[in-house]
């Protein structure tokens, strides 16, 4: 039998535009749809197929996706 790994629950956030980074808490009960760059404001939202901009610009993936449970937020 196989030992579980944690899950991680913080990511570092990069932002496209001006690659401002940030690591950053992800939340469990919710989805973070949108996230505003602490560097030049730009609005955050996932790319087509990811479900949360952790997935799309983080170093770690949504907490559903780490668990091999698809898409968090169908």
């Amino acid at each position: 039998m196989s030992a579980q790994v944690p899950t991680q629950l913080s990511s570092a956030l990069t932002c496209p535009n001006c690659g401002h980074c940030k690591t950053d808490v992800m939340p469990t009960g919710s989805c973070t749809y949108l996230y505003e760059c602490g560097g030049c404001g730009e609005l955050l939202k996932p790319l087509p197929g990811d479900c949360r901009v952790f997935c799309s610009y983080g170093t770690v993936p949504c907490p559903p996706v780490q668990n091999a449970k698809g898409s968090c937020c169908g």
